[in-house]
């Protein structure tokens, strides 16, 4: 009875075990092709736009922050009228002023607008040493931060600027999406 008790324990053990990696792997890879679309579109590197995802989100398309950021990629009202302004469209900057909340919760949507975002900031601190800490420092605590943590620093290094980053929450999080970008493995164009 008892080795008869431990057999069900065990395989119910491996079938748990199995049925997470699986859902962890379905949940964090669903937009994997709309990542690689998108990314490609603005000239990023799909694997930082997912590690930007993973960071903001965990893959949660409804989820809203604290300071009205929207989506998977926490995307700011503001951006996203920013963004359709730019585009040009009149259906996209009604769409902004109607119902921003909907407008930023649609997966591709929402991707295109954050990565759209991330090139921008990329723009600013291109051929940089550390260009992708001062983007994704500059994407959670804005550009004008990241100007006054560089303030009389001329070609910081990736570390040195890190070290140079007043908020600590800010800090954490160039740091951890730099760790899981390194780290990433390719994604896959389609599910």
């Amino acid at each position: 009875m008892k080795r008869y008790l431990l057999s069900i324990l065990i395989i119910l053990a491996v079938a748990g075990a199995a049925g997470y990696y699986f859902f962890r792997d379905y949940w964090e890879h669903r937009f994997d092709p709309i990542i690689v679309k998108q990314s490609a579109v603005y000239r990023l590197d799909d694997r930082l736009v997912w590690s930007v995802i993973y960071e903001e989100t965990w893959f949660q398309p409804q989820r809203i922050g604290a300071d009205e950021e929207v989506g998977l990629m926490q995307v700011t009202p503001l951006v996203a009228r920013d963004w359709a302004r730019e585009t040009g469209l009149r259906e996209f900057e009604r769409q902004t002023s109607d119902n921003v909340v909907k407008f930023l919760s649609e997966p591709e949507r929402n991707i295109r607008i954050g990565s759209w975002y991330l090139e921008k900031l990329r723009e600013t601190y291109r051929g940089q040493p550390a260009e992708t800490a001062m983007m994704l420092a500059a994407y959670n605590a804005g550009p004008s931060r990241v100007e006054e943590w560089t303030r009389g620093a001329d070609d910081l290094s990736e570390n040195g600027f890190i070290k140079r980053i007043g908020i600590p929450s800010t800090k954490s999080y160039v740091t951890s999406i730099l760790t899981r970008y390194r780290v990433a493995k390719p994604l896959r164009a389609e599910n």
